[in-house]
């Protein structure tokens, strides 16, 4: 008896040391969510801004009474090279012509083209079972290069794009059948209640006034889309509304940061990264300024590398603030693809979102409208 209470002494500083650590262990609640499609993969390729938008779109369908809506994101991503490569020869190089794109691209191309779903178009070919846009990227810029050293042009070029878009993604469907109806692309963006207009890019820097609109200066933004300005507190008073009222948002920013780690479902701006806990328990993160999102932006500390989903607010067991993100690299980490971002990254690393303009708080609608 006396040998088994020793050994219950000597367990005991461990049984204490483990309870510390599991109520430690960062425990997230929700407080506000936005009904999301299935996590998908990008796999090999720069088309997360396609991922992340449509997703944002198929919760709009959802919001709008939608049963398990799939859109296609390579029926846009192939609208959108065609949009890239004119854009590129008629500027003879001299603009951005890369796998990278933002949600307002996604937006025109719907106002432009339309939309499928999923069935209609995957843009995989010869049984692919995942997305790689390394080669055909390479001979698309390519084909363009050697086309600008040309004195003259003739109309045949991009017939040449669209044979190679064909090749690499499929051909795309000039009629389908969907739910027993048939469409063409046009005609199902119409019948889903998707309306282009509706949809606000808004940013946060101070080398443009705010509450104006203004071509931010990113090299993905090729299209030269713009952006209406607000300051940081306000862009996430845009993002915490949008959530409480049912509407989700689309997410542009870096994720180049110590603190952002997929694979652990996290993305934290602790005040001391070297931390070993740094993803197992709460630690202090650093405060934001307007100021301090500016010189990153500047001193390219702050690039817009990723598009992601937002889809809702939660907060951690010391009454942290989260952002629910979805993000399009396949079921990763303990949240199955999903991660999330605190208030302090999301107020730093954000470039961009985009939402439903009435989403938008009544007070800053008028600012930024008026």
């Amino acid at each position: 008896m006396k040998k088994i209470l020793n050994v219950l002494l000597m367990m005991l500083p461990l049984m204490l040391f483990a309870q510390v650590e599991v109520q430690d262990d960062y425990s997230f609640e929700l407080d506000h969510g936005v009904d999301c499609t299935a996590i998908k993969s990008q796999g090999n390729t720069g088309t997360c801004w396609s991922f992340a938008t449509s997703s944002f779109l198929e919760s709009e369908l959802m919001r709008m009474g939608a049963k398990d809506p799939d859109l296609s994101e390579m029926w846009v991503v192939r609208n959108i090279y065609k949009d890239k490569a004119r854009n590129y020869v008629l500027r003879q190089g001299k603009a951005n012509f890369s796998q990278g794109s933002l949600s307002h691209d996604v937006i025109a191309a719907a106002k432009k083209h339309g939309l499928v779903p999923e069935a209609a178009y995957s843009g995989l070919t010869e049984d692919a079972t995942k997305h790689n846009h390394s080669e055909m990227a390479a001979v698309l810029k390519g084909m363009l290069d050697g086309l600008l050293k040309q004195k003259r042009l003739s109309n045949k070029w991009m017939k040449v794009v669209e044979s190679m878009l064909d090749i690499y993604l499929g051909e795309a469907p000039e009629k389908f059948e969907h739910n027993g109806k048939k469409y063409d692309a046009k005609s199902y963006a119409k019948e889903s209640g998707i309306n282009p207009d509706d949809y606000v890019s808004i940013t946060s820097y101070t080398h443009h006034p705010f509450y104006e609109p203004f071509i931010l200066e990113i090299p993905d933004n090729y299209s030269n889309g713009s952006f209406y300005n607000v300051p940081i507190d306000e862009l996430l008073d845009v993002v915490d509304n949008a959530v409480k009222k049912g509407y989700s948002v689309a997410w542009d920013g870096d994720v180049s940061e110590k603190g952002f780690s997929a694979k652990e479902g996290m993305a934290i701006l602790p005040e001391d990264e070297k931390r070993k806990d740094l993803y197992s328990k709460p630690g202090k993160e650093k405060t934001v300024t307007q100021a301090m999102r500016q010189e990153t932006f500047e001193s390219y500390s702050t690039t817009d590398d990723h598009l992601m989903h937002l889809a809702g607010v939660a907060h951690d067991q010391s009454g942290t603030k989260y952002y629910l993100i979805k993000n399009s690299w396949g079921e990763i980490s303990d949240y199955k693809g999903y991660l999330y971002m605190s208030e302090p990254y999301a107020r730093l690393k954000t470039v961009a979102v985009m939402v439903h303009k009435d989403a938008i708080p009544e007070k800053i609608a008028k600012k930024m409208f008026n």
